[in-house]
């Protein structure tokens, strides 16, 4: 090779030699930029999990918190609150009744959730309405959420107009229709029992409902005589026995299956009725219960249990304890229905129904076209209906408006059993 021809070769070399010397501090820059960017993004996010606050909130019940009936509903929902809002925790006190805990009212025991942190208190039971208003009236700055009642409703009997007071119920009068529905398609003596509590403004629209119900099956999918139903109720004195001061359910049960009633619908808080019809049909009866309030009330006696109407609280509480916590809150009478999509969607629906093993494949199909009736549109609360002294509640045609069903006077005409308690 000739002297021009290695002189181009070495130009060549130097040429290369100082591109690669350009580039190379530009890439080591350009990573040294990237961790600072990447720091900086992830700051925001470790300031806001720091600055969530807890919330804790207060839970009294008037039964025990585990009795598979309305007071574990209020429980179980309590646990979903937890579950599905990070950062709540839940202080509970239950049996607060003057049996359990005598010289005691749920507003003293309110103050004890107090001093455990609560900022929100749910008063879980229709028999604490005096209490409930008293605690909010005292505490503004405590928010109380009210299960049932009426003292959040601006067009009710009992407005208080708090600021800091919320009530929430369920429609349970569907729930009933459907347990009176199942009743009366099961039904081969058309003697159907409602096996009830206390007697108040509540107890006696779930009872007509429960009526509603069996009746419209009875006559209008069974193709019977309505004259040939028969629907009695009897009370026991309160959500669930004491004794020496209730009537004991598990009498009163035995009553109604002595006499030749093959079907009670439990009003109870607890499951005395499904376990008489289970003792009876263990003796060669053919007698079923369908129980309240518990979604997994049928547990106790599967063999003869219809179904179940339950309450869903979760939803209720976690939409209001959430806009507790983003400062969203106002105070609201919420009178919540199923979910007609689906009416056991546990994150939607304040009213479920569980069909029970004892329920024929027949009926449960005959059951279903009812629950789609009335996701539809069909009213029970239609008229002509009467009270049960013969006066006119409702004129043909009729729709009872909320006021009307939730301050219902009387039962029905065609129910059997007490409007009042007996003097």
């Amino acid at each position: 090779m000739n002297k021009k021809g290695w002189k181009t070769i070495v130009a060549l070399l130097v040429i290369a030699t100082m591109l690669l010397a350009a580039c190379g501090p530009k890439e080591a820059e350009t990573e040294v930029q990237a961790e600072p960017e990447t720091a900086v993004e992830s700051e925001p996010e470790a300031v806001e999990a720091e600055e969530v606050e807890p919330l804790v909130f207060g839970l009294l019940m008037v039964g025990p918190y585990n009795d598979k009936g309305w007071s574990q509903a209020h429980y179980d929902a309590g646990l979903y609150v937890q579950e599905q809002i990070p950062g709540t925790e839940m202080v509970y006190i239950d049996k607060v009744n003057t049996s359990d805990r005598p010289g005691t009212t749920p507003a003293q025991l309110a103050e004890e959730l107090l001093t455990k942190g609560a900022t929100v208190i749910i008063f879980s039971s229709d028999d604490m309405k005096d209490s409930a208003h008293e605690f909010t009236a005292a505490h503004p700055e405590i928010t109380v959420i009210h299960a049932s009642g009426d003292g959040a409703w601006v067009d009710g009997k009992d407005y208080k107009g708090y600021d800091n007071l919320t009530n929430t119920m369920g429609r349970m009068e569907y729930g009933k229709q459907i347990a009176g529905c199942a009743a009366a398609l099961t039904s081969t003596t058309g003697k159907v029992a409602y096996l009830g509590p206390l007697i108040n403004e509540e107890t006696r629209r779930l009872a007509a409902s429960a009526y509603l119900g069996a009746n419209y099956c009875w006559t209008n999918v069974a193709g019977n005589d309505p004259a040939d139903l028969e629907f009695e109720v009897k009370w026991i004195g309160f959500w669930f026995n004491i004794p020496g001061v209730t009537s004991d359910p598990t009498q009163v049960a035995d009553d109604f299956l002595n006499r030749g009633f093959d079907v009670v619908i439990s009003g109870i808080d607890t499951t005395e009725a499904l376990a008489e019809a289970s003792k009876y049909a263990q003796e060669g009866n053919n007698v079923f219960a369908i129980p309240y309030d518990f979604e997994g009330a049928c547990e106790a006696a599967p063999e003869v249990c219809l179904g179940v109407p339950y309450f869903n609280w979760g939803p209720s509480y976690v939409e209001t304890i959430k806009s507790v916590m983003d400062g969203s809150f106002e105070a609201s009478w919420d009178f919540i229905g199923p979910d007609w999509e689906d009416i056991n969607n546990r994150d939607t629906t304040a009213v479920g129904f569980v069909k029970g093993d004892a329920l024929s494949a027949e009926n449960a199909a005959k059951l279903d076209e009812f629950v789609a009736a009335l996701a539809g549109g069909l009213n029970l609360w239609t008229g002509p209906l009467n009270l049960q002294d013969g006066s006119v509640f409702l004129a043909d045609g009729e729709v009872a408006t909320d006021y009307q069903v939730w301050y219902l006077p009387q039962l029905l005409e065609g129910m059997v059993g007490l409007s009042t308690p007996a003097e």
